[in-house]
């Protein structure tokens, strides 16, 4: 079964943790998240006590809900030698099962309690992540993996609760996994013809479509 395990908020607040150079760095983050064990109510673009402290990059309605399967953290406790012993540990708003990058496609519309949700995009971890767990390329190993988690628009408001199951409504481009749109974005860069061609997907997010689109149009300008 697909299910959604727990679900993690947290207002935006200002830390201090050591930085990469051997001082310290003030600054303002909702990337400390903690499991709630009472339903949330999902709108378009937040929970319930959740917050986001760059709203360029993070939030909105493409990005509405942060995900990540809880079947990686045993291989990240591994590599990192790090506890990471809670759910939200890499800043997920939800932690699932049986889901996995290799499988879910930009597009995917799934029932989740009250709530239709719609898988938009990859994730993009940024120097937050990095910092928060004191691993200077933290960012870039997730890169590289794949094990990237992906964001859910929201098509139907509602509330939500840890143990309901994930229910596939639609699946409209099972050509473009999460997987293969990291491959496109970060790997496979010289793909034109299918970057092109992962722009054209309308449920993607808008971020993604504008950025695939200037590098095509970048690439043409220089032949």
């Amino acid at each position: 079964m697909k299910k959604l395990l727990s679900i993690q908020v947290s207002p935006v607040k200002t830390v201090e943790t050591p930085n990469f150079s051997g001082g310290m760095k003030t600054w303002t983050t909702g990337i400390f998240k903690e499991s709630v064990q009472s339903s949330v109510w999902m709108s378009k673009t937040s929970r319930a006590g959740d917050g986001q402290a760059d709203l360029v990059n993070h939030g909105g309605a493409d990005k509405a809900v942060n995900v990540y399967a809880a079947e990686h953290y045993p291989y990240w406790r591994v590599q990192l030698n790090l506890p990471l012993a809670h759910h939200g540990a890499f800043g997920e708003n939800f932690t699932t099962e049986g889901l996995f990058e290799t499988e879910v496609c930009i597009g995917d519309t799934y029932a989740l309690g009250e709530t239709i949700i719609q898988i938009s995009q990859p994730r993009q971890p940024c120097w937050k992540l990095a910092l928060k767990w004191h691993v200077k390329d933290l960012a870039l190993q997730v890169e590289r993996n794949g094990k990237t988690g992906w964001y859910f628009r929201v098509i139907k408001e509602g509330n939500v609760t840890a143990g309901d199951e994930f229910k596939l409504i639609e699946r409209p481009y099972p050509r473009w996994t999460i997987e293969a749109a990291n491959q496109i974005m970060h790997h496979q860069v010289d793909d034109l013809a299918a970057a092109s061609e992962l722009a054209a997907v309308p449920l993607l997010s808008e971020s993604w479509q504008e950025a695939l689109k200037l590098r095509a149009a970048a690439s043409k300008e220089l032949i």
